[in-house]
C-alpha cells in the first residue's frame, strides 16, 4: 500500500512535472515553428493545442509508471532540455 507521501509525490508529479515539462514543450515548439518561418500568432496557437494533449499525457502517465523516479526525472529532465534547446534555438535566431 502506497503511504502518503509517495501519493503526494505523484500528484506533485503529475501537477508540477507535468506543468514545467508542457511549458518546455511549447517553449521549444514556439521557437522550432517560427524558425520555420511560421508567423509566431499560428506557432502560439499550434503549440496551446497540442500542450492539453502533452499535459494530459504526461499527467496520466505519472500515474500510471512503476518507478516515480522516472516519472520525476523524465518530466523535469525533459523540461530542462526542452527549455534549453528552445533557448538555445532563440539565441540563434535573433
Amino acid at each position: 500500500m502506497p503511504t502518503r507521501a509517495h501519493i503526494a509525490s505523484r500528484v506533485a508529479a503529475s501537477l508540477l512535472g507535468g506543468w514545467s515539462f508542457v511549458w518546455g514543450f511549447v517553449a521549444l515548439c514556439i521557437t522550432a515553428l517560427v524558425a520555420l518561418g511560421q508567423p509566431y500568432d499560428e506557432a502560439y496557437k499550434a503549440a496551446m493545442l497540442l500542450a492539453f494533449l502533452v499535459f494530459l499525457a504526461a499527467f496520466c502517465w505519472a500515474f500510471a509508471a512503476a518507478s516515480l523516479a522516472r516519472v520525476w526525472t523524465v518530466l523535469a529532465g525533459g523540461a530542462a532540455l526542452m527549455t534549453g534547446a528552445a533557448w538555445l534555438l532563440q539565441r540563434q535566431l535573433v
